[in-house]
């Protein structure tokens, strides 16, 4: 025996008393309409059970997807496990979330060579109305390029400025260099960098001058030259990705070698935080005998009492911009730039260099 039927927006007009056009507009919140008018609409929707319009129906007479592309550069299992892409995250989906938009997560092609072009196939042939690239686009960026191919508008964040595209950028080349000036100004001259991933290729360890010269991820160039700002590192050593691990490795290299640096500043927290384990696996006293500092403002609870010296942004908000811009976008609003500021927060990790610690006691 067949079910009741399905109501219809039909019926749901012929309760209210309007027509079909009046009924469909007290649903889409567009148009001419009394709020008494969509109120009856509404209440007889509700006695009929009818929920709304079928949404592939509203989407096909629209021409829009109601999904929103996030390409987030990295393999999903990694950037769950990186407090500043959640964080960024979070805000940018709630804020697409509540006009509506869905989103379509969009994982990086690990340890490709940059030159070959690889994008996800996603990006080729998935239903959706903007792309979000959170972390930027390189200076020949296939990504950026498929999605221009297709006529998809993108949202930038973190990256070069591209014409016709909004984007949320950030201080992170002055927040850099007010950290490590903040080193220098304790008399540091030893310093080393651990720095986040120079491109996709997933190469690490020290780099040299032609390596540094490769760099096309703008957030580790301008952290980079946010360093180079305020000293000349004595050695600078790139990772795979942000996360704890690689910062611990880099350091235990770094902090092993005959003439160690006596400060240690990371392009992002979680690989300070790698930092500050792999001194205290070597048994060095930070800040007594090496000082540590990093980059997000990340609440690193497993590194209690210690507090990590750092560069703060605003995370969030840094994700709700990016919703905002995708919005205005969709609204045929100019696009425009929109820059965060960040801010030192020193914490128990950074001191005087060990000689002038002796010095002084």
């Amino acid at each position: 025996m067949a079910g009741p039927a399905r109501p219809t927006l039909a019926r749901v007009a012929e309760r209210a008393g309007v027509s079909v056009s009046t009924a469909s507009l007290a649903f889409s919140g567009a148009g001419p309409i009394s709020p008494e008018t969509r109120d009856r609409v509404l209440r007889a929707a509700d006695e009929l059970g009818y929920t709304g319009p079928n949404p592939l129906g509203r989407q096909l007479r629209s021409g829009r997807s109601g999904i929103v592309g996030v390409v987030i550069g990295d393999q999903l299992k990694r950037s769950f496990r990186d407090p500043v892409a959640v964080q960024v995250l979070d805000g940018l989906v709630s804020t697409l979330g509540a006009h509506g938009l869905g989103v379509l997560l969009i994982p990086g092609i690990p340890g490709h060579d940059p030159a070959s072009r690889v994008v996800d196939p996603l990006i080729e042939t998935a239903a959706m109305d903007v792309g979000v690239l959170v972390w930027g686009v390189g200076r020949q960026d296939p990504t950026l390029d498929a999605f221009q191919r297709r006529g998809v508008p993108v949202v930038i964040g973190e990256g070069r400025l591209v014409p016709g595209a909004p984007a949320v950028t950030l201080d992170d080349r002055v927040g850099t260099a007010q950290v490590v000036q903040h080193l220098v100004d304790l008399g540091h001259e030893r310093v080393a960098e651990i720095s986040l991933p120079l491109d996709s290729s997933g190469a690490q360890g020290p780099v040299d001058a032609a390596r540094l010269a490769q760099v096309d991820r703008t957030p580790t160039a301008n952290r980079l030259a946010g360093v180079r700002d305020a000293v000349d590192p004595v050695v600078t050593w790139e990772t795979e990705a942000s996360l704890v691990e690689h910062g611990k490795t880099a350091a235990l290299a770094l902090l092993s070698a005959p003439d160690r640096p006596t400060a240690i500043v990371a392009h992002s927290d979680l690989l300070a935080g790698g930092a500050v384990l792999a001194a205290h696996e070597l048994g060095l006293d930070v800040p007594g005998d090496v000082s540590v500092a990093g980059f997000d403002g990340l609440d690193l609870p497993w590194l209690a009492p210690t507090v990590l010296t750092t560069v703060r942004q605003p995370l969030a908000e840094k994700g709700e911009r990016l919703g905002e811009a995708v919005i205005g976008l969709l609204a045929g609003e100019a696009p425009e730039e929109v820059r965060l500021p960040v801010e030192l927060s020193v914490g128990t990790t950074t001191g005087p260099p060990a000689r002038q610690s002796r010095t002084t006691a």
